[in-house]
């Protein structure tokens, strides 16, 4: 269920930079209200201006940081490397220890 929820979050966040990058708000000057642009303060929204994806331009308009985008994915995606390397390490530690193997 969790893994549903963080899914779910990740894809809103998706469209939310997807709608900014559209709108062209890149940058301060050209900063934009989220309400204009039909996108609702919601957790996907909150998160996305903690990690500085979203900046606040003042005013109640904001803008994509396109850098702060790369490099949250780049860590997601290290992140999800990083547990599927555990997996695959302990599969292999279960396998050589004779735990997976059938005992006839």
């Amino acid at each position: 269920m969790g893994a549903a929820v963080a899914a779910v979050i990740q894809r809103q966040e998706r469209e939310i930079v997807d709608t900014f990058r559209s709108a062209g708000a890149l940058s301060a000057d050209r900063a934009r209200d989220p309400e204009e642009l039909d996108v609702r303060h919601h957790l996907a929204f909150d998160r996305l201006v903690r990690r500085a994806v979203l900046r606040d331009a003042g005013d109640g308009k904001f803008y994509l940081d396109e850098l702060s985008w790369k490099a949250l994915r780049s860590m997601r995606r290290r992140l999800l490397i990083g547990v599927l390397l555990l997996l695959i390490a302990g599969f292999v530690a279960l396998f050589a220890s004779g735990a997976l193997v059938s005992r006839n």
